[in-house]
């Protein structure tokens, strides 16, 4: 039982047995324009609050008697406005989960074999990549050794003009922070 939780006890109609009240203010007073991780984190706090509810739920249906039947009809009803609560939370999500991850779940594997075998292949086309840039660079410098022996003063003109392209691509890139391959600098939230 959390603090939020701890803190609701009550014993109105249920003789002091402890029925916990879902009723919370944290997510009742969320405004439409919630950034996505409070949506997210809203989201996650009332399905653990329903797992709560499910439990508690299992617990009085199993040892069920006649005197239990109040304390049920009122966890039953606490199960639904949760529901309730965590369908509307959820339409502020705009989560996507890949069909995949769904049927590893489904036929009962670990979603983590889906991430596990995306890395994999996005590690071999890394691979396939590198091999075809390499080939690259070995058909660019084979083709400048050749050009040089037949046009020696184009091909050093041509590397003079690469140089200061190269040079002022770098002092541009130093400029607006821009990594030498291209990339932005990204700065880290602390």
């Amino acid at each position: 039982m959390d603090s939020s939780q701890a803190s609701t006890l009550g014993t109105s109609g249920s003789g002091g047995n402890g029925l916990v009240s879902t009723q919370t203010n944290d997510t009742a007073n969320a405004t439409p324009n919630d950034d996505p991780k409070q949506n997210l984190n809203q989201v996650i706090n009332s399905i653990q609050k329903t797992l709560g509810l499910l439990h508690q739920l299992y617990l009085t249906v199993s040892s069920f008697n006649a005197a239990s039947q109040l304390p049920l009809l009122q966890r039953l009803n606490s199960l639904v406005s949760e529901l309730d609560n965590m369908a509307k939370l959820s339409e502020k999500c705009n989560i996507q989960v890949p069909m995949e991850v769904l049927n590893l779940i489904d036929d009962g594997k670990n979603p983590d074999e889906f991430t596990r075998d995306v890395l994999n292949g996005c590690i071999a086309k890394n691979q396939v990549t590198k091999g075809k840039t390499d080939a690259f660079k070995g058909l660019r410098k084979h083709l400048l050794e050749e050009l040089e022996q037949a046009f020696p003063d184009e091909v050093e003109s041509y590397r003079e003009i690469r140089a200061s392209a190269a040079a002022e691509s770098k002092r541009l890139a130093q400029s607006q922070s821009i990594l030498q391959n291209g990339d932005v600098k990204v700065k880290t939230e602390l």
